[in-house]
């Protein structure tokens, strides 16, 4: 049989509280201008923790230290117009701290600009979210939702000393 076998695509996410408001990134995206946690594709070789690392740092240009596993989320995004943009996310999103912007540090192309919000102002602005995904991390943690680091196991190969 020579049928290709689905797969998910995998994506880390930083969740981000300082003083009652979340950091979000408006991204250019293929159905216009979107908000996001700061996410992306964790790449070849790299631990859930170096890839959400290495993705709050593109993305919002500053240091992210994760706290916690928030949870485990498993999204299908389907485009009318694009049918074969139909993927399946399966995002591993953390909650934890960030430091002050870094001089100089560019954000990642398609990045317009980080934004802090209410969570009354990311429920208002549902119509802008890239996936539904964004709203629920951001309940999750308010309900306070958590697992420890070490949930989630990775080999030392990765470089993670068994944290994922």
């Amino acid at each position: 049989m020579s049928e290709q076998r689905w797969k998910p695509s995998v994506t880390v996410a930083a969740i981000i509280e300082q003083d009652g408001r979340f950091l979000l990134v408006e991204e250019e995206t293929p159905d216009g201008l979107k908000l996001n946690n700061p996410a992306g594709h964790l790449e070849a070789g790299e631990s859930l923790l170096q890839g959400v690392a290495r993705e709050a740092l593109e993305e919002t240009g500053r240091h992210f230290v994760p706290e916690a596993l928030l949870g485990v989320y498993l999204a299908r995004m389907h485009r009318e117009a694009d049918p074969a943009a139909d993927v399946t996310y399966l995002r591993f999103a953390y909650r934890g701290q960030v430091g002050e912007p870094i001089p100089g540090q560019a954000l990642d192309a398609g990045i317009v600009r980080t934004v802090w919000m209410t969570p009354d102002e990311i429920r208002a602005s549902v119509a802008w979210h890239r996936s539904p995904m964004l709203l629920r991390c951001i309940e999750d943690h308010l309900a306070g939702r958590s697992h420890p680091l070490d949930a989630v196991w990775a080999e030392d190969a990765l470089g993670a000393g068994g944290v994922a």
